[in-house]
């Protein structure tokens, strides 16, 4: 901006480019105050604007030449440079959750709540261009924490809080590409060069809510023509807009349909209601009409209605759910009678907390033309000069990894918005573990996570930085990618089961056997290396085949096997604390015994028989016992344990009738105890 001698301090020239007009302003800052030399305004001729956005360039760039042209003449100065900002119909909001979970608990620093936020909008941008698939490019603007969790619940401040899990929902701000491409053109066309854009919410307050106002919870809401503009303050910060598409223009329609009357003549029925309480006019067929303020009232009351119900809505969507402390209104719109009183109703707030602000906030801005009143209508276009000042809010640009990114500037630019901006994905930054192997044992799930890789290598302007660092214009940034670390491995041997074993007695000895692991229905060594999705599971028994293998003994046709005394295969299964015994058969038939006695006992006969199909081993000895009042002739071995009897008598161990009672001459017997010639016996069940 120029400097001029006829004034006080640099000129600044700013346009408000609305819906129904457009206002330019020119004025330099004297201290606190802000001094307006001049301002003139101009409505489009044709609607080369709507909603609030530009639909006729060209159209719109005459008008602005136009305003531009009228204030050269009576500042005596050519303009150049032009503050401008951006509607707030064009603004875009979505809310997101993200969460972060830890292996153990973990104490919550203010980089793990910076990594949480930065999660939380990079959803948000996934989610908006899911729901905007149409090529269209466009930036965040802003982003506002609605809530935080720690552990799933809710609290306000995470910040050195242990945690297992954290959480936030957030509402991100995105401003499409084409909007700020359309004003650029629309300015230049008039001869202008943009030498500051913010938004309209954030102009208005600039204005409408002293920076002293901003610790307080409150909602500004700018009803143009096109768009009802909101943004919400808290905590010494603008934290959130939003608009809805409807404002003045929708009760100006509802007027020109009522009176039949055109777009223009209604706008003024519209303006006059609230001055005199009969208005009169010209309809379309030439007739002079009246209509009086109450009739005109009584008209706009559905809209109202559902004008401040889709504002009280956003505010409380904007502000995490709940109403604000105050609401201030601007902008010709919320002038029109009943507006406030229904705004108050919907939020649930005294109706002197929603109150007009022109003159009341205002009491720093001068005029040099006194019949300039101090109206809400110019609080925006006066916040649009005042924000020059900031310069918080202009669009930049900076290099990443070679690729030109446009952001725009709140003031808060870190290395992550540049990142965001250019789809960067944001475990890039972060080391990543390598590929997971997922897997069953026994039935149930098993992960292993991989290794963790190399965090990303980030350098600005050609210094080492990270994500937190904060960018300017032009800046250089520089990023390596994280890295994955090796995928998961593992081996049978590593698993926690493969120590599991089964105890087993084996031709009269106890032994400890390891359990087999079978993999996909095939048994596998200790050193297979799992694979993903493999379903795994230790056996719970072996074969007599398996247990010949363990054993380092051939498979021979001239042995026999029994378990649990019982005739047994090769393939017969052998389960924890089963007796399994293997005999060599004898060459030679054996030589019958002339006193061997049989069992009369019910139910012996067979054990008697396998007692005379029993072979004599060379160097073996007969031993005479009594098992269960019957004598009981062993053949076969130099020497007998408790057990051998089972193979003379006939007693089913594979059905349990109760507990096993065993007894040797009158005392409890073990099966491994030796049986020595006359030795009296006793098993039977006992029922539990």
């Amino acid at each position: 901006m120029e400097k001029s001698k006829n004034y006080g301090g640099q000129l600044v020239f700013g346009l408000d480019i609305g819906t129904r007009s457009i206002v330019g302003t020119v004025g330099y800052k004297d201290g606190e105050r802000f001094i307006v030399v001049a301002q003139k305004v101009k409505e489009h001729d044709t609607r080369a604007m709507l909603d609030g956005q530009i639909h006729d360039i060209e159209r719109v760039g005459e008008t602005i030449a136009h305003v531009k042209e009228a204030l050269e003449q009576e500042i005596g100065r050519r303009l150049v440079e032009v503050c401008i900002a951006a509607a707030g119909r064009v603004l875009e909001t979505v809310t997101s959750h993200a969460d972060i979970e830890y292996e153990e608990e973990h104490l919550v620093t203010k980089e793990d709540i910076y990594t949480l936020d930065s999660i939380a909008v990079e959803k948000a941008y996934e989610l908006f261009l899911k729901e905007n698939e149409n090529g269209q490019k466009f930036y965040c603007v802003g982003n506002s924490v609605i809530c935080y969790y720690l552990n799933d619940f809710h609290i306000s401040n995470l910040e050195n809080h242990k945690a297992r899990k954290i959480g936030v929902d957030l509402i991100a701000t995105f401003l499409p590409d084409e909007v700020v491409d359309g004003l650029n053109k629309a300015v230049e066309l008039a001869g202008l060069q943009v030498a500051n854009m913010t938004l309209e919410p954030i102009a208005a307050i600039q204005v409408a809510i002293p920076e002293r106002y901003r610790l307080l919870n409150i909602a500004l809401v700018d009803v143009g023509a096109g768009t009802s503009d909101i943004s919400i303050t808290r905590d010494g910060s603008i934290i959130a807009y939003g608009m809805i598409p409807k404002a003045g223009d929708c009760l100006t329609e509802q007027i020109a349909l009522h009176c039949l009357t055109d777009f223009q003549a209604a706008e003024a029925i519209k303006k006059d209601a609230g001055r005199s309480d009969v208005i009169g006019f010209e309809d379309i067929m030439g007739l002079r009409q009246t209509i009086e303020t109450s009739e005109i009232n009584q008209l706009l009351e559905p809209v109202l209605e559902e004008m401040t119900t889709q504002v009280a809505d956003q505010i409380r969507e904007l502000n995490g759910g709940k109403p604000v402390s105050a609401v201030f209104v601007v902008g010709g719109g919320g002038k029109v009678n009943g507006y406030t009183q229904k705004l108050a109703d919907k939020l649930g707030i005294q109706p002197e907390r929603v109150a007009i602000r022109g003159a009341e906030v205002m009491q720093k801005i001068e005029f040099s033309d006194p019949a300039i009143e101090k109206d809400s209508l110019l609080v925006t276009p006066i916040g649009i000069c005042l924000n020059f000042y900031e310069q918080d809010n202009n669009f930049v640009f900076v290099s990443f990894n070679g690729q030109k990114v446009k952001l725009y500037d709140n003031k808060h630019l870190t290395v992550t918005d540049a990142a965001i901006q250019a789809k960067f994905p944001n475990d890039g930054f972060f080391p990543k573990r390598g590929k997971e192997l997922e897997f069953t044992v026994d039935g149930k799930k098993r992960i292993v996570r991989g290794e963790a890789g190399e965090g990303a290598v980030i350098t600005l302007n050609g210094k080492a930085a990270n994500i937190h660092s904060a960018i300017k214009k032009d800046d250089i940034i520089e990023v390596e990618e994280s890295t994955a670390g090796q995928p998961a491995r593992m081996e049978i041997r590593e698993l926690p089961e493969f120590r599991s074993t089964l105890l087993l007695e084996i031709n009269g000895r106890q032994m400890v056997l390891p359990k087999f692991a079978s993999v996909n229905g095939v048994l596998q060594s200790e050193y297979y290396e799992i694979q993903d999705k493999d379903t795994i599971e230790f056996l719970n028994y072996y074969t007599v085949e398996q247990i010949l293998t363990f054993m380092d003994l051939s498979i021979q046709e001239a042995r026999s096997y029994y378990v649990n005394n019982a005739v047994a295969d090769l393939g017969t299964r052998v389960y924890e604390n089963f007796s399994v015994r293997i005999e060599e058969q004898a060459i030679a038939a054996r030589e019958e015994s002339p006193t061997e006695t049989r069992v009369e006992e019910p139910g012996q006969e067979e054990g008697i028989k396998r007692q005379e199909n029993s072979l004599k081993a060379p160097q073996s000895r007969q031993l005479v016992v009594v098992v269960n009042q019957s004598p009981v002739v062993l053949r076969g071995k130099e020497k007998y344990i408790f057990v051998d009897v089972f193979d003379y008598i006939s007693f089913d161990l594979s059905k349990p009738q109760g507990a096993i009672v065993t007894t040797l001459n009158g005392k409890p017997a073990q099966f491994m105890e030796e049986l020595h010639d006359g030795d009296i016996l006793e098993i039977y069940w006992r029922t539990i």
